[in-house]
């Protein structure tokens, strides 16, 4: 039976070098795999998925309008298709990870998402808040904060590496733009903000 996936973590945890080995290993294979990935975040080039340790693969874009499921089908309709593999997947809309739960159980091809839990406010991306309630496995990546605990939260810096507690949700950067903290040292890095 296919599942959802929802491999999730916080910034510079690895996501997307483990989604890439991941299909390596398909392709190794002779299994046919497709890439997604929003075109939110271009900084490995529009149509790409990029690790920051500089291994990257093409992929096809979506934007908040596609239907996820329609376009699994399509790809069906072309070649068999062992597994499907989603980057950035906190930008897609709810509705999106409906229908992506739909390939899952419609269409049996397996699905995995990989993306961030949380903004730098400590909130739920809603794409997010869907995987976490529709997905048949759940994976945390773990990344550490600079005091070796787990880090499960992130702020935002900005230009000048001051710590920002307001602002849209999405703001797509780097390592010069956002730190993967504890919890503890998030609440103190933006003054004890809230989430709530």
């Amino acid at each position: 039976m296919a599942k959802l996936y929802f491999n999730y973590s916080t910034m510079n945890a690895g996501k997307s070098t483990l989604l890439l080995q991941a299909a390596h290993n398909y392709r190794e294979r002779g299994m046919e795999t497709r890439l997604l990935t929003t075109g939110t975040d271009t900084r490995a080039g529009l149509g790409r998925i990029g690790s920051r340790i500089g291994i990257s693969a093409a992929a096809e874009t979506c934007g908040p309008d596609d239907d996820l499921f329609a376009r699994a089908e399509a790809w069906l309709s072309e070649a068999e298709i062992a597994c499907i593999f989603v980057d950035e997947a906190q930008f897609l809309t709810p509705e999106q990870v409906w229908q992506l739960a739909c390939v899952a159980d419609d269409l049996s091809v397996p699905v995995m998402c990989y993306g961030l839990r949380v903004d730098f406010q400590g909130r739920l991306f809603p794409a997010s808040a869907a995987l976490l309630a529709w997905a048949d496995d759940m994976r945390e990546v773990r990344t550490i904060c600079h005091c070796g605990r787990k880090a499960t939260m992130v702020v935002r810096k900005d230009a000048k590496g001051r710590v920002l507690t307001e602002g849209a949700q999405v703001q797509v950067g780097g390592n010069e733009t956002y730190l993967s903290l504890c919890r503890r040292h998030w609440r103190e890095a933006t003054g004890e903000a809230s989430p709530l």
